[in-house]
């Protein structure tokens, strides 16, 4: 169906200020989707109490409001502006509370403006854990055993029946905020506590913790004619009990088995279509028991959300500017794939590389903060790398992180011993997969490893490689080095200055640069175009590679 003629002005909420949680990918998201709208003809209306966004730039909507991000000012807005249409889903958790409590108030039905791209019964379900937790037993999807509490007291009577481990999640929180751990009675009343004030309508859910389970999420596009496309499937690195803010993550997912992906898909499709009839982006994750393959449901969000961010720059597939023209009427087959601009925007993205996503913390600007990493999300940013292999792309998000570090390895720094680093790495830090690779170089087997940290394998056998790769170099000079093994390492994700340090006497980058260039190994660049090459990409952009 073509879009809704009567929808010729939009209202877009911002996030507002940044806060760990909710950061700039909302202003991504907003932008993108304000831009969206205006090529369709639509005026654009935009708040955010946030000036220092690129959504407020003045060229960015017809009119912006730099305004508190209140229900008085979403009446002052609507009471000077003809409004047909809010769209909320791009100011993340915020904005959706926002447009709730002006529900609740009746201002949307006082100033006949309609909500588009989500509707409030898909807000209440998906924020409400108890609603939440009904409609996937209802729809035949499991959850790990879990009561709602709206007091005190009913928070602990249930935790005793549930028993420890437990975690606490908060309803209509943002970035795990209010929520946590619960290993014993003795920190119950103080977690209970925390997330009764943290949620706006004093409600959490006490739930059975799945510490050590894989965990996965997936961005999903849903249309006015109910079809859906999943857009990337994603993989924490680190299992259960890490925020996926402060978790090292990668796309596509690494270790499923595909009886497991398709299973994961088709439940991923039967929640949002559950969720209620509105279209636009969503945002689903989800456990799986690394030994049985069992899969629950862990929370669905009908929003973009940091992932969709990270998502649609892995992918290339511009979530926030696709949901937007959902929202006012196309269906996914009437639009154009932005990237080929010849082919259809009701297709799934094909990736022919890898891409890793890092968090980015700042303990040192905050003296006294616990570092270590929990269901509360504590990182400040993030940074990705692209690559044609998981140790390319992960030795190159590392190069990234501007903290020293010229790969996957702190050179010249004192180590741990191989005792101390195996206790180290048991808890989540920041540093981890530093220490994961210290304690490889070191003769800590694979086995050892997975079972202090519950990572899969696979992804420390990967790092197993590049310590091999390391040690090899480290028997040579630069005068002595083998073509084959700078081959091998640059294919790896390994930087001129990190050979460099590794390599026997004081050669410098430039001259592992000198050496690689009259080698002949030189930077190639690959496109990122959504569809492996299948179609030719008009608007692609590269990432360098050491592939031939």
């Amino acid at each position: 169906m073509p879009k809704d003629t009567s929808i010729r002005s939009v209202l877009i909420i911002g996030s507002g200020p940044i806060i760990i949680g909710q950061a700039c990918e909302f202003d991504y998201s907003g932008s993108q989707a304000a831009r969206s709208l205006r090529e369709e003809g639509i005026k654009v209306i935009l708040i955010n109490s946030n000036p220092a966004t690129i959504m407020t730039d003045p060229m960015m909507a017809d009119k912006v409001y730099l305004l508190p991000l209140t229900t008085d000012s979403i009446e002052q807005i609507l009471s000077e502006n003809q409004i047909d249409a809010v769209l909320p889903t791009m100011g993340g958790q915020t904005a959706l509370n926002l447009c709730m409590e002006a529900d609740e108030l009746g201002i949307w039905k006082k100033y006949n403006c309609r909500l588009i791209g989500v509707d409030i019964a898909a807000i209440e379900t998906a924020e409400d854990r108890e609603k939440f937790r009904q409609l996937m037993i209802k729809i035949g999807i499991d959850v790990a055993p879990s009561r709602v509490a709206n007091s005190f007291l009913e928070g602990k009577e249930f935790a005793q029946a549930i028993g420890f481990p437990l975690v606490i999640r908060p309803s209509f929180t943002l970035g795990g905020t209010g929520g946590g751990f619960v290993h014993s009675k003795d920190d119950l009343d103080a977690a209970l506590e925390r997330g009764l004030t943290a949620s706006p309508i004093h409600e959490v859910l006490v739930e059975k913790a799945v510490l050590g389970w894989k965990e996965y999420e997936l961005e999903l596009l849903r249309d006015q004619a109910d079809n859906v496309v999943i857009i990337c499937t994603v993989e924490n690195l680190d299992p259960m009990g890490v925020h996926t803010g402060d978790s090292i993550t990668v796309a596509p997912a690494m270790t499923l088995s595909d009886t497991s992906f398709q299973d994961m898909r088709n439940k991923a499709i039967l929640m949002m279509r559950s969720l209620g009839n509105f279209a636009g982006g969503c945002n689903v994750q989800f456990a799986q028991n690394p030994e049985t393959e069992e899969l629950i449901a862990v929370e669905i969000n009908p929003r973009v959300s940091r992932s969709s961010a990270l998502a649609s720059k892995a992918t290339g597939y511009p979530i926030a500017k696709i949901a937007a023209k959902l929202a006012i009427g196309y269906t996914l087959d009437e639009l154009k794939n932005q990237i080929t601009q010849t082919t259809s925007a009701y297709f799934e993205p094909a990736l022919d590389y890898v891409i890793v996503k890092i968090p980015r913390w700042n303990f040192d600007k905050f003296k006294g903060a616990n570092d270590t990493l929990g269901l509360q999300m504590k990182s400040v940013g993030e940074v990705m790398g692209i690559g044609r292999s998981f140790t390319e792309a992960i030795q190159k998000a590392c190069q990234s992180l501007e903290n020293e570090a010229v790969g996957l390895g702190y050179y010249g720094k004192s180590l741990m011993k191989n005792e101390e680093l195996t206790e180290y790495i048991k808890t989540p830090k920041w540093d981890r997969i530093f220490r994961i690779k210290d304690a490889l170089m070191q003769g800590t087997t694979v086995k050892s490893i997975v079972q202090s940290t519950g990572i899969d394998r696979w992804f420390i056998f990967q790092i197993q490689q590049l310590c091999r790769i390391e040690k090899e170099l480290a028997g040579y000079s630069i005068d002595t080095l083998p073509e084959a093994l700078l081959r091998e390492a640059k294919v790896n994700g390994f930087s001129d200055i990190q050979i460099s340090r590794i390599l026997q006497g004081n050669s410098s980058d430039e001259d592992v640069l000198n050496k690689r260039n009259s080698l002949g190994i030189k930077r190639v660049y690959k496109m990122v175009d959504t569809c492996s090459a299948e179609f030719e990409a008009k608007t692609p952009y590269f990432y360098s590679t050491f592939e031939g």
